[in-house]
This record gives C-alpha cells, structure tokens and sequence, in this order.
C-alpha cells in the first residue's frame, strides 16, 4: 500500500487503497469543495500543525443509527431534570474552538488546527457544518460540531466543561436527526465513550453502502433550529424515532 498525494484537482483515491490504519492521502487544502468531496466517499481530513493534511478513512468505522441511540438511566435523569439546554448553531465558533483546547488523554496537542478552524467556519457559514450546544444557564457547557450531507451527520468532536454536558448536547443531538430523518451518524474511530451511547463498528465498505443510501436524500443545510422546552428530546423519557431515510 501506498499513501497518495492529492493532485490540484479535487479527486481522491478509492478508500479501499488506504493503510491499514486509514490513511489514504496527503495534501490539498481545505477547501469546502474539497472537503465536501471528500465527505461524499467517506474520507476526512485529521493532521496536526506539524504535519501536511492527512487525509483517512478508517476500516472498521464507527457509525450510530439514531434509532439505536442509548440513553443512559443516570444521563436520562440529567436529561428530564433539564440542568442543561440544548440549542443548534447557536455558537459553532464557540463550540470548534473549546473542542480544540480540550485535552484528550493519549494526545499531544490538537488536530483541530487554525486552519481547520477556519475551514469549517467557512462550512458552517454555507449551511454544510453545524453545532450542538449545552448550555448550563448562560454558560456553553458543552457541545459537538460537525458536517452534514444528504441524511448523513459526520461527527467530528466534541467537548465538556460540566458533568454530562457533552452527552446531553450529543443525545438530544442524535434524537434530533432520527426525527428529521437523519439514517445515519457517522462517529469514525472507536472511542468507549461512544459505543455505551449505541455506535458501533461496521466494515468500510458497509459504511460507505449506508453512506452512498443517505446521499440520496437531498441536503439540509443549515441554520438548524431544536425546539426547547420541558418534553423535547430523551429528557421525556421517550425512546428515539426511528429514522425515515
């Protein structure tokens, strides 16, 4: 196997050629045309400030089917006690950025670059990139952002500065896009933290079969809007709607 270096026109490779460990290419940029092209094959950018831009995709990849979606009963009581809001595009900038001066164990700096800031700003400002919020009174609590495409959501990171913050954005998140017909949730690689909330690991080529099924529905860009309010979302104890796509 070989790693390939992108040439100027935007094209990738099959993701079946990448490393066994994912990844597949190296350079480009982080144009939304790349990048959105690079969404549609189940391919994303992950580099540090180090190194050029790496380009993955994993095999096995971890996906969530919102209907799927798992509710703890102490993240539940969380939920219906209503100690945190969750609201959507309210404050992506916000949100990338506490994303990327998280530390994570195992990593030594961030791979949420300034550069990847503003590619995803820019994203997020034509409709295509969208964030979750929990917010604890007036304080951003927690959050997640990400990228979507036709009924499929590419989570890319989340972050919490409060006890179940971060769970709380992502269930009612998740819920969410099960009702809006979302079938798919793209989480990448495997993290424990994910698969107690439902995800699972499926062969690439399973996942880019799903991916290719949800690019059929037409793409909702954003701003997005949560409805508020004691009942919306897992806080009702309700389980998650099945997804229509």
């Amino acid at each position: 196997m070989a790693v390939y270096r992108l040439p100027r026109q935007i094209a990738f490779p099959d993701p079946s050629l990448a490393e066994p460990d994912g990844l597949l290419a190296v350079g480009g940029d982080l144009s939304p045309e790349r990048l959105l092209a690079a969404y549609e094959v189940g391919i994303f950018p992950w580099f540090s400030e180090e190194y050029p831009i790496l380009w993955w995709s994993p095999d096995p990849r971890l996906v969530l089917e919102p209907a799927r979606l798992h509710v703890s009963q102490s993240l539940r009581r969380t939920l219906r006690r209503g100690r945190y809001r969750v609201t959507a595009d309210r404050a992506f900038g916000q949100v990338i950025r506490r994303c990327s001066g998280k530390p994570r164990p195992g990593q030594d700096g961030t791979w949420i670059t300034r550069e990847m800031i503003t590619a995803y700003e820019r994203l997020h400002a034509l409709g295509f990139a969208h964030s979750f919020e929990a917010w604890e009174g007036e304080a951003l609590a927690g959050g997640l952002y990400g990228v979507s495409l036709g009924a499929a959501f590419f989570g890319e990171s989340m972050f919490a500065d409060r006890p179940d913050a971060s769970k709380a954005a992502f269930a009612r998140a998740v819920e969410w896009l099960g009702a809006e017909g979302f079938g798919l949730v793209d989480c990448q690689v495997r993290t424990d933290h994910l698969v107690r909330l439902g995800a699972e690991e499926i062969p690439r080529a399973d996942f880019l079969d799903r991916l290719a099924e949800a690019l059929r529905a037409p793409t909702r860009r954003g701003p997005w809007t949560l409805p508020e309010g004691p009942g919306a979302g897992p806080a009702a104890g309700a389980a998650p709607r099945p997804s229509s796509a």
